[in-house]
């Protein structure tokens, strides 16, 4: 089991996968927006997502876990 984490804080613009979803190593999972830029946040090992810890309009800080993959 992994953790994705948020590597900067802002606002989640857009989540882009759901419970259940099978990702390959450098698939976009979320859209973050900080400081009026939209930086896409990538998964760097295959799994499948076990939970999302956001929802799109949250704010994270940097380290906050985005979600969870097994």
């Amino acid at each position: 089991m992994s953790q994705l984490l948020s590597s900067m804080a802002g606002n989640l613009y857009k989540v882009l996968v759901k419970m259940g979803d099978r990702l390959e190593p450098g698939e976009e999972v979320a859209i973050l927006e900080s400081m009026k830029m939209e930086i896409p946040i990538t998964t760097e090992t295959a799994g499948t997502v076990k939970e999302l810890k956001v929802s799109e309009g949250d704010f994270v800080n940097e380290g906050d876990v985005i979600l969870v993959l097994e």
